[in-house]
């Protein structure tokens, strides 16, 4: 049997978030109706009024039947920092996960048009798995990837829903940005607690030369030195 191939993948997020994940050893599922692009699952041009009318059904659907965990793969984008990582104060998790559960979002710089099926109404097969990954061109700086997850509301927490973390969902770095004041080694300390093998813990800079976010090496080596 072949191996199944890793992916490395970031979630960035604020620092309470980003501890209580690491402590509590889970992932929040993101509702396709709680994300900050209006268009998530209206990629698709409805300007014709039975198709709008079928298209809001299937968002209704998938919206309450399916989460989902948005990853990239690059954390070193200042504006993925400024977006979704408390203005640099936050996090990244870096995470290794099959790259079979991981679905690749498409930038697309137009909304494509999709006929509904003459019998059912409804859209045609492959709609959903093309709704699902496709963004506007936009967007494309944050190189996403996404993991879905079938919502099982027997298991909701205050109406929340959480992956915990396993062999597909393995914790193997934590960035710390730019402004966070969280101390390295405290990191590093709650890391060992909650894993037996190594996770790697490193402090980000502000690139001097170039529009970046670079690892801080003197930092990282500090071990709580937090200038530079």
């Amino acid at each position: 049997m072949q191996n199944t191939k890793i992916k490395r993948v970031f979630y960035l997020t604020g620092c309470m978030p980003a501890i209580a994940s690491i402590a509590l050893g889970r992932l929040k599922v993101s509702r396709f109706s709680d994300l900050n692009d209006p268009f998530e699952l209206m990629g698709v041009n409805v300007g014709d009024k039975a198709v709008r009318k079928a298209f809001k059904a299937t968002r209704d659907k998938l919206n309450e039947e399916r989460g989902m965990i948005c990853f990239t793969t690059n954390w070193k984008n200042p504006l993925m920092w400024g977006h979704y990582a408390e203005k640099h104060a936050g996090m990244a998790l870096g995470f290794d996960v099959p790259s079979d559960m991981l679905t690749e979002v498409t930038y697309a710089k137009k909304l494509f048009d999709l006929k509904l099926d003459p019998m059912t109404k409804k859209p045609g097969p492959g709609t959903v798995e093309r709704l699902i990954s496709t963004k506007f061109y936009d967007w494309g700086y944050e190189k996403e990837v996404r993991m879905f997850v079938a919502l099982d509301l027997d298991a909701a927490e205050g109406g929340m829903h959480f992956v915990p973390f396993s062999d597909e969902l393995k914790l193997r770095e934590i960035v710390l940005g730019p402004r966070c004041v969280y101390k390295i080694e405290d990191l590093r300390a709650l890391a060992a607690r909650v894993s037996e093998k190594p996770i790697n813990v490193t402090k980000a800079r502000i690139a001097f030369t170039r529009f970046e976010v670079l690892e801080n090496l003197a930092a990282t080596r500090a071990d709580g030195d937090l200038g530079d």
